[in-house]
């Protein structure tokens, strides 16, 4: 699911990693609204607020909704500096470290977001941005840029193109591939609404503890990758010993 790049990946992989993250992404999206009325999964908003502001002549809010935007930006930045950095050493680390310290950032903001909420919420929708940031630049760069998660404006454009696209393809491979991405953007759709529910229904009993949910859906992800790894090189051995016993 994340050790897959380039031509190795599948549909099923990308399906997935996109229900997987997707799930969680709106799980964030819900629960940092509720708790922040930030938006803290994207920033396509955060620049209309942001020259709002300006206009208005209020540039310390102006620099807030900046920050918002650069602390996605440094999440998308640090994602990839992980991955060239640890592919040099542990390719099987590269994808699982970033994961990791996005499962960490959500686990932190889940037991200390009630007191950031009163004291800094800012910091805690600067925290969200920044998990979101990170996970959208790491799915970005495992799915050679077919999968995101983390906003649907784009995905419902692609979903719209690709619909209309129904009507005029008429060979067979041709249907088959636009079905398959289709799958794709209504799965990632499908998740997010799911998680937005689980967020919205959690957060009303549980506050920003419904984080933890999401936090535990990624480290159960790194857990099911890495046993799936060591079941493929376990099935490459016993096949392997047949073989060298014959010589």
């Amino acid at each position: 699911m994340f050790r897959h790049k380039g031509k190795t990946r599948t549909l099923q992989h990308n399906l997935r990693i996109a229900s997987l993250l997707s799930f969680v992404a709106g799980i964030v999206n819900v629960a940092g609204f509720l708790a922040v009325q930030r938006l803290t999964t994207n920033v396509t908003g955060h620049f209309a607020y942001l020259i709002d502001e300006v206009f208005r002549l209020q540039f310390w809010k102006g620099f807030i909704y900046f920050l918002y935007i650069f602390f996605f930006f440094l999440g998308s930045f640090f994602s990839n500096l992980l991955i060239e950095l640890l592919a040099k050493n542990n390719r099987k680390l590269s994808h699982t470290v970033p994961i990791l310290v996005e499962s960490i950032i959500l686990f932190c903001a889940a037991f200390f977001g009630d007191f950031l909420i009163h004291e800094n919420p800012n910091l805690l929708a600067f925290s969200l941005l920044f998990a979101m940031g990170l996970q959208n630049s790491l799915v970005t760069t495992i799915s050679n840029s077919t999968v995101r998660t983390t906003h649907l404006t784009g995905l419902f454009t692609d979903l719209g193109i690709e619909l209309s696209q129904l009507f005029f393809y008429r060979e067979k491979e041709q249907k088959s591939k636009l079905f398959s991405s289709i799958k794709l953007r209504l799965t990632i759709i499908s998740f997010f609404f799911l998680g937005g529910i689980i967020g919205g229904v959690f957060y009303s009993r549980y506050n920003l503890y419904v984080l933890i949910i999401a936090s535990i859906t990624l480290l159960l992800a790194i857990v099911y990758d890495n046993i799936k790894l060591k079941l493929i090189i376990l099935k490459r051995k016993r096949v392997a010993k047949p073989n060298s016993a014959d010589l």
